[in-house]
């Protein structure tokens, strides 16, 4: 490719990475106005399906992708993700009915699962010749990271002031776009030495991460934790994790080799991948809350407050793009970002009821520091310490991990903030009270919020202490046998 190929290509690929991110966190701000449209009577009953659908094909969907990509080729399967996300997103748009739109959100999740893995595993084959590191992939990592913040305001915007059905349309022109772009432009190795795909293995992960995700969603809200339903569902999720790493260790070709797990790297790196999204969760979800709850803010105003983050994020991610090009090291960067992000949740846990919002635009500034340094540069570590030939197994297990963490921290982070409430009624009921049980309500909320943000200081602790113990020569990638390609 020339440089000017694998600019458009770099291009294509944050296009796509910020389409994904968007329409994984807008319609969470949007989902009121849809199901109002949609079905006024009974849809508020289906809106944790309409919120679910798309992180549970999303999620199903991740080991499949990466074993693709190292069995096929990047380009086919990012192309083939970027289609089905484009199908998803007409389909949403033009929904008639919840059931219609349900579904056509688990089709746009199914591709947004590959556009926010494969498009890493593609941005680190665009690496021009002589370059020693992938500037793109920091880029990408960044881009994901302001997209997640933007997401909730963009899309309290477009339910305030336009059509929710424009959440989805606005993917159709630039998608295709990008689309058609990868299709010229995107000259990638293709394997043609075909390898086995281990499908019962990617099953067996699908099914392990659907069910822990519905443990994680439906567990002290739709059902108790006790209950018959999140007990069933939870011994189906252990069940299906024994049968997979059980076939992880005997197939042929594993969907995620053990092997993987030797590295150094690797094995720190999906740790902390996990804890960071763990951590996230607590600083965008929570903050939210706090906004909406404790100082009665609209949720498209309460959206705004995370642009801090986001510029934060994006700053120090160009920052540390020019520091690494003069040789600071990606343990580095986890290790500030760790000590920062630990800092941050810390002054988030001082929280009041009558803490100016000044200042908690200053802390959430602090936190797409930490974030704007951990996002990029750990995968860069995964994908530099990955085989070659198991670059896109690496860099889906990376995003699997922090899906997982995700929906584990938010699990965790609610089930914690519903036992620490102590005020009037319980945690669901404290928008309905008024006069002085309102103010009391309030007051035991944040309490309880503050300590949630006490835990997310702890997970980034830990963070900072699987980042010391990176390897402080770099990772050194292993050797692996030659492979036949052709450019497409």
């Amino acid at each position: 490719m020339t440089e000017t190929q694998r600019k458009v290509s770099l291009l294509v690929c944050l296009v796509t990475i910020v389409l994904a991110v968007l329409d994984m966190q807008i319609v969470s701000a949007a989902t009121v106005p849809i199901v109002t449209d949609l079905d006024p009577r009974h849809g508020l009953a289906t809106i944790p399906w309409l919120v679910s659908a798309f992180s549970l094909a999303s999620a199903a969907m991740l080991p499949l992708y990466g074993r693709l990509c190292d069995a096929l080729g990047a380009k086919q399967v990012f192309v083939g993700a970027l289609g089905a996300f484009l199908a998803g997103s007409a389909l949403c748009g033009a929904a008639p009915s919840l059931g219609w739109l349900i579904a056509s959100r688990a089709v746009q999740g199914v591709g947004a699962g590959g556009l926010m893995s494969v498009t890493m595993v593609v941005i680190a084959q665009l690496k021009g010749p002589g370059e020693k590191k992938n500037k793109g992939a920091g880029t990408g990592g960044i881009v994901a990271g302001g997209g997640m913040a933007v997401g909730p305001w963009l899309g309290g915007f477009l339910a305030d002031h336009a059509s929710w059905r424009w959440a989805f349309y606005l993917n159709l022109p630039l998608g295709i776009a990008a689309l058609a772009a990868a299709v010229v432009v995107l000259k990638l190795p293709r394997h043609t030495t075909r390898h086995a795909i281990d499908y019962p293995g990617a099953a067996l992960a699908a099914a392990f991460s659907t069910t822990l995700l519905l443990v994680t969603e439906w567990g002290g809200k739709q059902y108790a934790w006790a209950s018959p339903q999140i007990l069933g569902l939870a011994l189906a999720s252990a069940a299906a994790l024994g049968l997979f790493l059980h076939r992880q260790f005997t197939a042929a070709e594993p969907i995620l080799p053990p092997a993987l797990f030797r590295v150094p790297e690797l094995r720190l790196g999906f740790a902390i991948q996990g804890l960071i999204g763990a951590a996230m969760t607590g600083a965008m979800y929570y903050v939210l809350v706090y906004l909406q709850v404790a100082r009665g803010i609209a949720s498209s105003s309460a959206g705004l407050f995370l642009i801090p983050m986001a510029a934060g994020i994006m700053a120090v991610g160009l920052v540390t793009g020019r520091l690494a090009e003069r040789g600071w090291s990606e343990r580095t960067f986890t290790i500030s970002g760790a000590c920062t992000g630990t800092v941050a949740f810390l002054l988030l846990a001082t929280t009041g009821t009558h803490t100016s919002l000044w200042q908690l635009r200053a802390v959430l500034l602090l936190v797409g520091i930490a974030l704007g340094q951990l996002l990029g540069q750990l995968i860069q570590l995964v994908q530099q310490a990955a085989p070659r030939h198991q670059l896109g197994v690496a860099t889906t297990a990376a995003r699997f991990f922090q899906t997982l963490g995700t929906a584990l921290g938010a699990a965790l982070f609610g089930t914690l903030i519903n036992r620490l409430y102590d005020g009037p009624g319980d945690v669901g009921s404290l928008a309905a009270l008024r006069g002085a049980a309102h103010a009391q309500g309030v007051t035991a909320y944040v309490s309880a919020l503050d300590t949630v943000f006490l835990c997310g200081a702890g997970v980034m602790l830990l963070c900072l202490l699987l980042a010391l113990r990176l390897p402080k020569g770099g990772p050194v990638r292993e050797t692996e046998p030659a492979r036949e390609t052709v450019a497409v």
